[in-house]
């Protein structure tokens, strides 16, 4: 045994090479040596799997952040140094030590000490997240967006047979018996928490019919509600659409999910009143409105007819033709008047036609042919006003008062005076 250890440890110091692999014992102890040099550790992480035997408890733990996780092993003489509250779920810091079997492979912890981790570790990691959340203004009040009146379907995300899934349905089909639901099933707490949660978002999201989402779980303590301040659960819910109710736990209980959401129910029965109208109010408000609307119809009427009758009953209306009457004479005189008036005018203006006619034949040409002269003109059209114009044998024509002739000049004739 001592020489193939030997040989074994010489090889290992070898460079591993197509030519000359390491055994796999080899690599195996040479793992085991760089893992024994951790020595004993503290971390941190979140029960998953708890199984306790008889020999000791075997589990699984898991990373708060990251999907990571590793089996671990408390024997039986470690049990004293662990609290006897210790379950699934719970999130403990523990003393470990990493071992790994060579045989087979396999890496696990062997955990020596296990605590819960601190309440106030807890809540000083939750308001550094509040914070950093807050400062992106995923809590802003103008980034939420108002439940719809009526919705005509819910999308309800809960436990499956929980008293937080019957309470919403009951008190939601009380107040509005027509309501339809779509309901996933979750866990609510543990590890699968947190992706079966987004995953369920996300679906109800993307479905048109689901007018409003509603997720709710019942009361628990403070570990057990941790799932619903997950950064990766907050982030999916701010992300979504379609308005959001948080109504997880009870009225002191204030996960992050409350902060993001559109709406934070106390209690899941307070989601549903929120969420759904009552049937019976809504038909009372109905009837209160019609109510009042009649009787402010009925009002109105009422006046206006007072204010007719009131119009009906004075003397202009109620004996219109003394307007007429009263106003007879003074329509003939106005007519009258008209009448007189365009006779004058028209009288004036028949003289002063008359006078301009007078002075346009005085001055017509017409009226100087009418005395019995006469206007020679040429065959170019020219009017004659010299003799030496139309020298002997020359044709023109003379325009009389009525009529033109035609003449043959003779010459030029000195005449005396």
């Amino acid at each position: 045994m001592t020489v193939v250890s030997t040989t074994l440890e010489s090889m290992s110091e070898m460079a591993a090479t197509p030519e000359n692999p390491w055994p796999i014992a080899a690599l195996t102890t040479k793992l085991k040596s760089y893992l024994d040099r951790l020595g004993l550790v503290w971390v941190e992480g979140e029960i998953t799997q708890w199984d306790q035997r008889s020999s000791g408890v075997f589990g699984k733990l898991k990373d708060l952040t990251e999907d990571s996780t590793m089996g671990f092993t408390i024997w039986s003489n470690a049990k004293t140094n662990m609290p006897a509250d210790i379950k699934q779920g719970d999130r403990v810091i523990a003393l470990v030590k990493v071992d790994f079997w060579k045989k087979n492979g396999n890496l696990g912890l062997n955990i020596l000490e296990l605590r819960h981790v601190g309440l106030g570790d807890l809540l000083e990691k939750l308001e550094r997240l509040r914070t950093q959340l807050a400062t992106e203004g995923l809590f802003d009040a103008d980034r939420k967006v108002p439940l719809p009146f009526l919705p005509q379907r819910i999308g309800l995300i809960t436990g499956q047979d929980s008293d937080a899934e019957k309470d919403v349905l009951r008190n939601a089909h009380l107040r509005w018996p027509q309501v339809e639901f779509t309901v996933i099933h979750t866990k609510v707490q543990g590890d699968q928490t947190v992706p079966e949660v987004i995953a369920a978002i996300q679906k109800l999201d993307a479905d048109p019919t689901v007018d409003v989402i509603i997720i709710a779980r019942g009361g628990g303590d403070f570990q057990n509600l941790l799932p619903f301040s997950d950064e990766k659960l907050v982030r999916a819910a701010a992300a979504c659409v379609t308005p959001l109710v948080s109504a997880i736990g009870h009225e002191a209980d204030a996960p992050l999910l409350d902060n993001v959401a559109d709406l934070r129910a106390s209690t899941p029965t307070d989601a549903a009143k929120r969420v759904v109208p009552d049937v019976s109010e809504e038909l009372a408000r109905v009837a209160d409105a019609r109510s009042r609307i009649a009787n402010r119809v009925t009002g109105f009427l009422s006046s206006e007819s007072d204010k007719l009758d009131t119009l009906r009953s004075r003397p202009v209306l109620a004996d219109a033709e003394w307007i007429i009457t009263t106003r007879a004479e003074e329509i003939v005189r106005t007519v009258q008047r008209g009448s007189d008036v365009v006779d004058r005018i028209l009288h004036n203006a028949a003289q002063e036609t008359q006078s301009l006619k007078t002075q346009l034949r005085a001055l017509s040409p017409q009226h100087t042919l009418d005395r019995g002269y006469a206007i020679a003109v040429l065959a170019s059209g020219k009017v004659v006003r010299a003799a030496a114009e139309a020298p002997a044998a020359t044709t023109f024509s003379l325009t009389l008062a009525e009529g033109t002739i035609d003449a043959v000049s003779s010459g030029s004739r000195k005449v005396e005076s």
